[in-house]
Order: structure tokens, then C-alpha cells, then sequence
């Protein structure tokens, strides 16, 4: 499960990723200083914002509706605090860049500039790429199943594994769209979603391949593999949800899955010679190379592309090659079996 490998690093990135509250940014005093003047006036030097009122006993006043940001930005919870930080940060950055002094991060993150209310653009952008690519691949497999496989004489498919690509591209599409959601806001709602999204499609992809890789046909056999790794993933998410965001936990969680389930395709390619075996073993040495981009975390260029959405870039690829692999994967499984029932 290949797409489940670059949705591994996505896991991956979402759980190295973790916001943190003392970066060398928002621990300056010069940012301090002018977050705190901000808090009180509503203004960074010459901005103010004009959704950003106080009464008299300093409690923050949402105004007239003229007064307020538009709906477009309001829903994306821009308050007069994230206001204030984000200007003080755009400041500071551009004193440190004129001493010749390059960006920092602040509150865990790279400054990035929005766009039309997006925090990370270009991160939304690929992130909503990704999805597509996703469709387009889940869709393409549904119409090779439906329309051109033979069925059996019981109108059954004799792709055992059609039903869980299915539940994979349904659980891959929906963990790209809150990664476009999380990256347009990062609010703990939002940062919950994409966190959980991404477990819960990681641990799935991990049983999906177990189930594949071991040809585990049987839905008895099905259950008792999958019941274990699924109360495993529920609790894991229950956790980080209602009890502690504890990111490096979920980074170790992450890490022993994803590595789990590379090994069991990257055997399972070697031992059975599948005829496709080279798209596979392409996504999982272009998944590993990719997470380079992780490891050398670079600040964003022009405060819009960083090394995470360059990751994001090179799952789109990955991505298109992993579905071409599962319908080769159910091609060559169908005519297999064809062969033998003659």
C-alpha cells in the first residue's frame, strides 16, 4: 500500500509536526513585547485591526458587523490574539532579515504568509492535489472492477480485496482533505481531525496489507487479524483526542506502524515476483527519499513553500503509480484465478 506508505510520512509529518509552544521566535522579547502592546491597542504600529475592540475593562468586543472581518476569514477563527502574532511575527522578520539574520519559527511553526485567509497556501493546494489524485485513482479502480473484470457466475468479483481498496481510497481521500483543512488553519479542531485522519488511514493500511500480503480471503480470519490493530488505533486516537496530544507517543505509534507494513510489501513484492513489483518498490524508495524533505526542514521560500509542501509535492506522483499498482494488483489476481478455474 504504497499510497499508504506517502500517507505514512504523511502520518508521519503530522506526528513529527507536533505545535509547540517555545520556539526561538515567540521566545524574543522584541515579539513578546509587541504582541503584548497589541493585546492592549488592537495595532501593530500602523495596522490596526479593526475586529479587535476593547471596552473599558480591557475584554475584547466583537463590534458592529462592518466592524468584523469578513465571513471568509471569520470562519477560519482569525481572532485579535492570531492577529496580533501573526503581524508582530511579519515584523520581526523583516528587522531580523534587513540585520541579515534569516527566519525562525514561532509557536513551533516557520513564518508563513497567508493568502486570501490561508495559512499555508501551498500546502492547501497540494494537499487538495493529493486528493484528486486520490479520486481519480479510486475512481479508476471502481470502474475497472465494475465495468471491465469479468464476474463470477454469482455476479462476485474475483478480486477478493475489492471492498478494502475501496474503504482505502475512502479513507485516503478524507485524510488529504482535513490535511488541506489543518494546513488552512491550524486550530486544535483542525489539528485533531488531520492527526486522527491520518492514524486511522495509516493503521488501516497497515491491516489492508497484512490481509493482502498473507492473502487472507476468510472473513473470520479477517476479523480476528484486524479486530487487535483496530481497538489498538481507536484507543490511540481516543487518547490524543480526549486525554493528551502527546506528540512524541504518537511519532513512536507512527513510526512502528509505518515501518511494519513497508517491510511486509517490501517482502511481499520479493518473495512473490509480482509483475508490478517495480511500481511498488518506486513508491517506497520515492516515499523514503521524500522524507528527506522532512529531515531537512528548511524555512519557507518567499514564506510560502517549505520543505513540508515540496513533500506534499512528490505524493502526487507517488500517489498516480501506487493506484496503477492496485489495478495491476487485481488484474493479475483475476486472470490467476481464471487460469486455475479452467
Amino acid at each position: 500500500m504504497v499510497d499508504r506508505y506517502w500517507i505514512t510520512f504523511f502520518v508521519l509529518l503530522s506526528c513529527l509536526v507536533g505545535v509547540l509552544d517555545a520556539s526561538a521566535g515567540d521566545a524574543d522579547p522584541l515579539y513578546r513585547a509587541c504582541v503584548g502592546q497589541c493585546k492592549k491597542t488592537g495595532c501593530v504600529g500602523e495596522t490596526c485591526f479593526p475586529h479587535c475592540k476593547f471596552s473599558s475593562d480591557g475584554a475584547s468586543l466583537d463590534g458592529p458587523w462592518y466592524m468584523q472581518e469578513p465571513l471568509y476569514l471569520q470562519w477560519k477563527q482569525w481572532d485579535c490574539l492570531s492577529d496580533c502574532r501573526y503581524n508582530c511575527m511579519l515584523n520581526r522578520e523583516k528587522e531580523m532579515a534587513s540585520l541579515g539574520h534569516g527566519p525562525v519559527k514561532y509557536h513551533g511553526k516557520w513564518p508563513f504568509k497567508r493568502l486570501y485567509g490561508f495559512q499555508e497556501p501551498v500546502s492547501v493546494a497540494l494537499s487538495a492535489l493529493n486528493l484528486v489524485m486520490h479520486f481519480h485513482g479510486w475512481l479508476s479502480f471502481f470502474i475497472l472492477m465494475y465495468y471491465k473484470l469479468p464476474l463470477g457466475l454469482d455476479k462476485k468479483r474475483y478480486y477478493a480485496f475489492t471492498s478494502l481498496w475501496h474503504i482505502y481510497g475512502l479513507l485516503s481521500m478524507n485524510a488529504w482533505f482535513w490535511s488541506a483543512v489543518f494546513h488552512s488553519r491550524d486550530v486544535d479542531l483542525t489539528e485533531k481531525l488531520d492527526y486522527s485522519s491520518a492514524i486511522a488511514l495509516l493503521g488501516y493500511s497497515l491491516i489492508l496489507a497484512i490481509l493482502r500480503s498473507f492473502n487472507v480471503r476468510i472473513e473470520a480470519a479477517r476479523v480476528m487479524v484486524s479486530a487487535p490493530l483496530l481497538a489498538f488505533i481507536t484507543t490511540h486516537i481516543l487518547y490524543l483526542n480526549n486525554y493528551q496530544m502527546d506528540y512524541g507517543w504518537n511519532m513512536k505509534v507512527c513510526l512502528v506502524m509505518a515501518v511494519s507494513q513497508l517491510l511486509i510489501w517490501a517482502i511481499w513484492a520479493g518473495v512473490t515476483h509480482h509483475p508490478s513489483r517495480w511500481k511498488l518498490w518506486v513508491v517506497v524508495v520515492g516515499g523514503g527519499l521524500a522524507m528527506l524533505l522532512e529531515i531537512y526542514d528548511f524555512p519557507p521560500y518567499q514564506g510560502f513553500v517549505d520543505a513540508h509542501a515540496l513533500w506534499h509535492a512528490t505524493t502526487i506522483p507517488l500517489t498516480y503509480i501506487w493506484w496503477s499498482f492496485i489495478k495491476d494488483d487485481a488484474e493479475f489476481s483475476t486472470a490467476k484465478l481464471l487460469k486455475k478455474m479452467k
